[in-house]
């Protein structure tokens, strides 16, 4: 049986919710989310929403380009009135 997997990865954010636990999500799959009590659990919880994200979407393919994305996330601050 010839395997036909391929390594692909994707930008995962989390954030530290004010009552406990993480969300996360996957910017370059819409809709594509879940949450853990701890920073490994979120972890984990998410790459199996991505495999169940991909395995639904039998037709979706990153492509070399689409998977080239440099994102940040920066705080930013301000006096607001």
């Amino acid at each position: 049986m010839k395997n036909n997997n391929s390594l692909v990865e994707y930008q995962a954010v989390f954030q530290e919710e004010k009552d406990g636990g993480f969300s996360v999500w996957v910017p370059d799959l819409p809709g594509c989310a879940s949450q853990g009590e701890t920073l490994e659990e979120a972890l984990e919880n998410i790459k199996e929403a991505i495999e169940l994200y991909l395995e639904d979407r039998p037709s979706f393919e990153a492509t070399d380009d689409y998977n080239y994305k440099r994102q940040f996330v920066v705080p930013v601050r301000l006096a607001h009135a």
